[in-house]
């Protein structure tokens, strides 16, 4: 009963420890050769943010959000979005795992950068993105709160897999567009 009680405390956690693993997981990776110009990508970083903010300012939003919450979640529900979380970041620290030294931030080429086609990268081109965005689903379930940052981050991961199919395509000519055509962005089956 207490996991099923604290389900957004816990998620919280889950978060915290998330991103703590991808902060020492970043260390040794190849250097970048390629990257979307700075200003750009820190510029988008900045309207992602600003864009949770201004819509948790939105009058009446917030309020709606969690009384939402309060009323209509219950303990299933606030597992199943538990679950969720965890599935996904389980996916995209197995595509972080299997990507190894290639990983970098979204929008960059390393060094020596190999296409990597195996792993979760079967099902989907982006299992990061994709598994993020599981994460960002689940938390959603558990406190209504998270759908502005669901639907903000969505937008950036969509953008961001984007430039980077650019950016394979011009690396790996002849097997990033093969590999594209057997696999889907984001959703493995569907998109």
């Amino acid at each position: 009963m207490f996991l099923l009680m604290s389900a957004p405390r816990i998620v919280a956690i889950l978060w915290l420890l998330f991103y703590a693993y991808w902060m020492i997981a970043a260390l040794g990776v190849k250097k970048n050769v390629r990257t979307q110009g700075q200003t750009k990508r820190w510029g988008l970083r900045f309207l992602v943010i600003a864009g949770i903010i201004l819509l948790l300012r939105v009058p009446g939003l917030r309020r709606e959000l969690l009384h939402y919450q309060t009323v209509h979640l219950g303990p299933a529900s606030e597992f199943v979005g538990f679950v969720l979380c965890l599935c996904g970041f389980a996916f995209a620290i197995w595509a972080r795992l299997h990507l190894g030294r290639n990983w970098g931030q979204p929008m960059t080429l390393k060094q020596g950068h190999e296409l990597v086609t195996t792993g979760p990268y079967r099902f989907v081109r982006h299992p990061i993105y994709t598994g993020i965005g599981l994460a960002l689903l689940g938390s959603t379930i558990v406190t209504p709160l998270w759908i502005v940052a669901f639907v903000c981050l969505t937008g950036y991961f969509v953008y961001s897999a984007r430039t980077e199919e650019r950016i394979m395509t011009s690396q790996f000519p002849d097997q990033y567009p093969e590999y594209k055509d057997r696999t889907k962005m984001l959703v493995p089956l569907v998109w």
